[in-house]
């Protein structure tokens, strides 16, 4: 028998032990008057009316440490918001009672009741005057000595990870107020938030290979949305000209660091403004979430310095190419003399890709990983943006950019196309590309074509990835470390 089997075992015979003596083990009426970060505040405004005579309280959590004493214990218990002592003794609690906690392990929830005091080395502690059992953990807690490193054991038992890893909490309590702080922009800005569909008849709004379902009742293929772009539009179409829409988005594609199947973005797109209104409005916003954090616009990732700090460089993609990536500026327009160039440089391109679509190839291998601080990059070629606006300037480009951080791509964004025909053609390009071989191009969608027909105004829209900005402002290397229950194959 292995140890964990023994601790089992051990366990559930306390178990029988406390239900034949008549404990209740999962009661429901204990209601905690406060948690134990409350606790911890008056502790600090009001310590004139704590002490054993002084004000009372009902606090619940988990013991995560026990000293037992004979007639006397120390414990150590967690509530959701914060950690705290209590102090058990057997002339006050009772001899039941006593004799009932004698039986518990650590990892039972329990509830505790009275006032405050100081012990010797000063630390507030928790005077038992009534002691329940809530929850009587069957598995025994990982040794908090090692807790869990396995990362595997860490994303598969999320659960244990937060009890046992602050680091872990830290992270998902991080998480959460960054989507806070994001929403209370734009509502600030005047954007009202919407829901689109998850189950899109047409896979559309990116590149990429979707997860595909069946409706029953419909009788109908059914998509899990790659992204919300299009739906979005239709509403800006329908009137509502500042909207935005945290939610899922869902690809077929590989796991990796930076790659989860299922992941959270924010789209928002907003009538009368341009791509550069909205670089101005990310740094905007991503300077404010930054500082309501950390109080400070920068921050440590992964050892670098990152600074949130408005005024991020915008840099065109060629010319990225030329100062960052280290092409010679001449060969830049000459499909041949690039192909070249890849191929001795051990850059897969194949032949039949276009310029522009080899263009931003040799930026994802030889730019993209340099860029560490805030940077737009802007001008992508029309073939690898089949949603953007052309641009005045040059017509094989767009009013694209794409936001990179710590070498990785953080928001894509653009002037939206409102011209109905333009949009039929670029989605006719990218149904060759399928008929070429490219799995990911766009379908064609007539029916978003007709809504542009009935009216667009001018437009500009954007997503942001919302599990890789957590990355940089939690400093953590995987995605799996800030998505609660990553996706991962079964135990064999």
């Amino acid at each position: 028998m292995d140890k964990i089997s023994k601790l089992l075992q051990v366990r559930k015979e306390k178990i029988n032990e406390l239900r034949e003596s008549g404990v209740s083990l999962y009661p429901n009426d204990f209601k905690p008057s406060s948690c134990v970060s409350e606790v911890k505040k008056v502790v600090g405004k009001e310590p004139d009316t704590l002490g054993e005579a002084g004000r009372q309280f009902s606090l619940a959590g988990r013991m995560m440490a026990v000293n037992k004493m004979g007639k006397s214990s120390f414990i150590r218990f967690k509530d959701g918001s914060d950690q705290m002592q209590a102090y058990i003794q057997k002339d006050k609690v009772g001899d039941e009672t006593y004799a009932m906690f004698k039986k518990l392990d650590i990892g039972d929830f329990i509830g505790v009741s009275g006032p405050l005091f100081q012990t010797r080395t000063g630390e507030w502690t928790l005077l038992a005057l009534e002691f329940r059992l809530l929850s009587k953990a069957v598995r025994p807690l990982p040794e908090k000595f090692h807790g869990i490193k396995d990362p595997e054991k860490r994303y598969r038992q999320r659960y244990l990870d937060l009890i046992m890893n602050e680091t872990s909490r830290d992270i998902f309590l991080k998480r959460s107020q960054i989507v806070a702080a994001m929403r209370r922009f734009f509502e600030d800005k005047k954007f009202m938030e919407v829901e689109t569909p998850m189950m899109q008849p047409l896979p559309g709004g990116a590149e990429a290979t979707p997860f595909k379902t069946w409706h029953n009742a419909l009788g109908m293929e059914l998509f899990l949305r790659i992204a919300p772009e299009l739906y979005l539009k239709r509403l800006v179409v329908g009137g509502f000209e500042k909207v935005f829409e945290i939610n899922r988005n869902f690809r077929n594609e590989g796991v990796s660091t930076r790659h989860n199947p299922e992941f959270t973005m924010v789209e928002f797109y907003q009538a009368y403004a341009t791509h550069e209104d909205l670089m101005d409005l990310t740094e905007e916003m991503f300077e404010s979430i930054v500082k309501q954090l950390n109080k400070t616009p920068q921050i440590e990732y992964q050892g670098e310095t990152i600074d949130f700090s408005k005024g991020w460089k915008r840099i065109p993609m060629i010319e990225s190419l030329s100062t960052i990536g280290g092409i010679d500026s001449s060969i830049l327009n000459d499909t041949q003399a690039l192909l070249k160039f890849a191929e001795e440089n051990k850059i897969s391109i194949t032949k039949k890709d276009r310029h522009g679509k080899i263009i931003t190839k040799l930026f994802d291998t030889l730019v993209e990983p340099k860029l560490i601080q805030p940077t737009f990059i802007t001008g992508y070629p029309v073939e690898v943006s089949p949603l953007s606006r052309k641009s005045d300037a040059d017509p094989e480009l767009t009013d694209r950019f794409e936001l990179f951080i710590a070498g990785r791509e953080i928001a894509n964004g653009f002037s939206e196309i409102n011209d109905p025909q333009d949009q039929y053609e670029r989605f006719m390009m990218q149904v060759r590309q399928r008929d070429e071989g490219n799995p990911e191009a766009h379908i064609m969608d007539s029916e978003y074509v007709e809504a542009l027909e009935y009216g667009m105004p001018p437009t500009a829209g954007e997503g942001i990835g919302i599990d890789r900005l957590v990355m940089l402002l939690t400093d953590a290397a995987s995605i799996r470390e800030v998505i609660l229950f990553p996706h991962m194959k079964h135990n064999a």
